[in-house]
């Protein structure tokens, strides 16, 4: 097991958390006792969740969003954690203490709890995403207990990609409530945006993928996406001029034919 740093002596008043107890750069990134890495839909699917996450009520640099990082929870055992398949918060710098990347989402240091958590359902999974794990004695609570009881995240939404099946849970009174909801799309209205299925193709791979939707239920692009579209009308743009300048060209070349010059029409 990773050797954390020597706790800072406290002081009366106590010391906060962020400074005593330890920081990303102490807490591993990874679980070394978890086999194998996320499978390449695990990879894409947050990542595009991520990229088209764009809000008008936050600045850019005013939310983070990541998938697959180690979440720490618990001051009292700083080694507990969780790894959310995606997962957002707002109000926090977008990058750690504004000028780095961070190795992990600790609680303590952020104080910031996640606004939104997204989980991937697989067969080796599934039933712990949907709470129906106990906890064993001794052992840390359960990824249903952490989002619901600790973190209290409002948003909680699982997506199955082999069945297609959409399901979500809103923090109610301290306990998740499934959250109704139509054509399979989700609305957050502290976001005044929506979470929903959309079929197409991402990085060359057409299925269905969860998508953000603006206000208007409006596809929300990613920047590479729009790239690509305002590319697709400056060609259509410049085809559009080339067929008109033809057309000019013609026109021209048909009145002297008949004896009258163009510049003077």
């Amino acid at each position: 097991m990773q050797q954390l740093k020597r706790p800072v002596e406290q002081t009366d008043p106590p010391r906060s958390a962020r400074e005593t107890l330890p920081t990303m750069y102490d807490l591993p990134s990874e679980d070394p006792e978890e086999p194998g890495l996320p499978d390449e839909y695990h990879y894409l699917q947050p990542h595009l969740l991520s990229a088209t996450l764009q809000l008008t009520t936050y600045a850019a640099d005013e939310v983070f969003s990541v998938g697959d990082m180690n979440l720490y929870y618990d001051v009292d055992h700083p080694l507990w954690h969780k790894r959310p398949d995606w997962f957002a918060v707002v109000g926090v710098p977008r990058l750690y203490d504004g000028r780095d990347m961070r190795l992990s989402y600790v609680v303590w240091q952020e104080r910031a709890n996640p606004f939104v958590v997204v989980e991937l359902l697989s067969p080796g999974t599934e039933k712990e995403d949907l709470g129906q794990t106990e906890r064993a004695p001794g052992t840390p609570p359960t990824k249903w207990e952490v989002y619901e009881q600790i973190l209290r995240v409002p948003y909680y939404i699982l997506f199955d990609r082999y069945t297609n099946n959409l399901r979500a849970f809103h923090l109610v009174g301290g306990h998740y409530q499934p959250l109704d909801f139509t054509d399979q799309r989700i609305q957050i209205p502290e976001w005044n945006i929506s979470l929903g299925v959309w079929q197409g193709s991402y990085e060359g791979i057409a299925r269905l993928w969860l998508r953000w939707f603006d206000a208007e239920e409006r596809l929300i692009l990613s920047a590479e996406e729009r790239a690509e579209q305002a590319e697709e009308r400056a060609e259509q743009a410049e085809g559009q001029a080339s067929q008109a300048e033809e057309r000019a060209s013609r026109l021209a070349e048909r009145l002297r034919e008949l004896g009258i010059d163009p510049d003077q029409v």
